[in-house]
């Protein structure tokens, strides 16, 4: 199970605890939100997409939407998302608990401009009934990212 690679990661972190769990879905932004009981744009949503041979995460504000010119001008290729049934193979997680951390070797994570607004997001944590609060510092640090892009729209 997704949420139990993700717990191990964070154990080694000391920051297990810190993870949340929920008796309701939180398998998208407006979910997520009302689990948690905060905005839906707090809610930092893991976007799969395929590049080529690789994968590629975007984690992105919960009121962002991914802008494809944007998208193209930075990865050279046709925002594609991945198809449902492959999340799990090419990314080590269901869709639903996509998150960034403890991800399948090779996947890259990318970070949305549309998240620094916040001092703090909410991720899930593999499953689709988890999340965990972290700083944006701490997003950095956890998520092992490539770069801050700016690949979305709708959120300014």
């Amino acid at each position: 199970m997704s949420i139990e690679k993700v717990r191990a990661y964070f154990t080694q972190l000391g920051i297990a605890g810190r993870i949340q769990e929920f008796d309701v879905s939180s398998a998208t932004v407006e979910l997520a939100a009302q689990a948690l009981g905060v905005e839906g744009k707090r809610i930092a949503k893991t976007l799969s997409f395929l590049t080529g041979e690789n994968c590629v995460l975007i984690v992105a504000a919960g009121d962002a939407k991914i802008d494809n010119a944007k998208y193209k001008a930075q990865f050279h290729c046709k925002a594609k998302m991945l198809p449902h049934d492959a999340v799990p193979e090419y990314i080590g997680h269901a869709v639903g608990g996509v998150c960034p951390f403890a991800v399948r070797e090779g996947v890259s994570v990318y970070l949305d401009q549309s998240l620094k607004r916040f001092e703090t997001v909410f991720p899930a944590c593999g499953s689709s009934n988890s999340a965990i609060e972290l700083t944006i510092p701490e997003l950095e640090r956890y998520s092992g990212y490539e770069a801050w892009v700016d690949v979305c729209k709708d959120w300014a």
